[in-house]
């Protein structure tokens, strides 16, 4: 893990909330809402390939199939 991926997740973050407020502003909320989700999925896509990689390398170092 590096620290890269924590500056990956903030600037989605950050990008996500200047996109929805700017929406918002504009009177789309409804898309802004659908922006605010997809930067969820997302980040949980990043958060899961991480947890997995985690429990691939736990899986070897204790040995386990």
């Amino acid at each position: 893990m590096d620290i890269s991926v924590i500056f990956r997740l903030a600037a989605i973050g950050i990008i996500v909330t200047v996109v929805c407020q700017v929406l918002k502003k504009s009177d789309r909320e409804d898309i802004s809402t659908v922006v605010s989700i997809v930067g969820l999925v997302i980040a949980l896509t990043i958060a899961v390939t991480m947890i997995g990689d985690l429990f691939d390398t736990v899986q070897e170092l204790f040995g386990v199939p």
